[in-house]
C-alpha cells in the first residue's frame, strides 16, 4: 500500500495561487500606511468587504476617476482630509 505523503505549506501555497492565476486573479502585494490602514478598518466595519474585495473596489474606483478627469480632485480631497 502506497502511503500519499503530505504537501508542505509551501506546497499548498503555491497550488493555491496556482488555482487562482488560472481563474484570471492576480495577486498585490503592498503596505499600508496607518492613515490607510485606518480607512481600510473602516470599509471593512461598514461593508463586512474582505481585503480582495476592498482592493479591487479601490483600484476600480481609481481607474473610474482617472476615466472621468477626476483624479486630481480625489487626491485634493484625500491630502484635505489627511486620509
Amino acid at each position: 500500500m502506497d502511503k500519499k505523503i503530505p504537501l508542505t505549506n509551501a506546497e499548498k501555497q503555491k497550488r493555491y495561487r496556482d488555482k487562482k492565476e488560472s481563474l484570471g486573479k492576480k495577486e498585490v502585494r503592498g503596505y499600508l500606511t496607518e492613515e490607510a490602514q485606518a480607512c481600510l478598518n473602516e470599509i471593512r466595519d461598514l461593508t463586512d468587504w474582505d481585503d480582495s474585495t476592498i482592493l479591487s473596489n479601490a483600484i476600480r474606483l481609481t481607474y473610474a476617476a482617472q476615466k472621468c478627469g477626476q483624479v486630481k480632485q480625489l487626491n485634493a480631497w484625500l491630502v484635505k482630509n489627511n486620509k
